[in-house]
């Protein structure tokens, strides 16, 4: 009878060195974004033109956001760069991230750190496009209808922070699918038990969207909490076709073993 080779365990680290590792990735991941804001200060005020469309459409025209302070455009280009630096270092980002967690996986489980650092980047950047486009639009007009009897003075600072919070919120969302393909390869997870408890996924879809969306209605909820139900069933087909896959293995492994 042949012996299995045995998988190789998952590096040792101590709570310190896992620390000490988190700390060294948070400080590279912050660097990047450093020198990301350079070349998106230059670009700033093009890129807030271009964050400030979802609600500029909807005002009278001739109508501007407005500021209470001196230094509120001056702070507000500063935000508006470092959230552009973050979209722009996101694949530099995620692989910080692969890297932390890299030492609890096995040696074969390491090999995917182009498919994890591509899908990740591939679907927060998904999140936000659909924040941005339908998401944020629909709350600003919602708003805007609410206050259609005044006359609307909205600052750039209250405007942004409700922005920022919006298209994070729904891009960080968007990594579901990415999150479940790689739990279930580490077997924490499985399709049988994503349907069991889908009712539980259904209260926290609506949940995170109540959070997410500055509006109190459930149409608006509903068009967060929705995509999210639709991830959550697309991560149950993930999870199938690599449960098939594993199957197969351990049937090919008993095999082996009988051989």
């Amino acid at each position: 009878m042949r012996m299995m080779k045995r998988k190789k365990p998952p590096d040792e680290m101590t709570f310190l060195e896992h620390l000490e590792d988190l700390r060294k990735r948070i400080f590279f991941s912050f660097i990047a974004i450093l020198i990301a804001v350079i070349p998106a200060w230059i670009f700033s005020k093009d890129i807030y033109r271009i964050l400030a469309r979802p609600v500029t459409k909807f005002l009278p025209e001739g109508e501007k956001l407005a500021f209470t302070t001196l230094t509120a455009p001056f702070m507000l280009y500063i935000k508006v760069s470092f959230l552009a630096a973050i979209f722009l270092t996101a694949p530099f980002i995620f692989l910080q991230l692969w890297y932390f967690i890299a030492p609890g996986l096995y040696q074969k489980e390491k090999k995917g750190v182009i498919p994890f650092v591509l899908f990740t980047t591939v679907f927060f950047t998904l999140g936000a496009l659909f924040a941005y486009f339908i998401v944020f639009p629909w709350a600003c007009n919602f708003f805007l209808r609410m206050g259609s009897e005044f006359r609307p003075v909205i600052t750039v600072d209250t405007y942004f922070s409700l922005g920022v919070r919006v298209i994070l919120g729904v891009a960080i969302v968007f990594e579901l699918p990415t999150l479940v393909y790689f739990l279930s390869r580490m077997g924490l997870i499985s399709a049988r038990w994503m349907v069991k408890n889908f009712k539980y996924a259904v209260l926290a879809a609506f949940t995170i969207a109540a959070v997410i969306t500055p509006t109190p209605d459930m149409i608006t909820q509903s068009i967060i909490a929705v995509p999210m139900l639709l991830l959550y069933c697309f991560s149950i087909i993930v999870v199938v076709i690599f449960g098939k896959k594993k199957e197969k293995k351990e049937e090919e492994s008993e095999e082996h073993l009988e051989g």
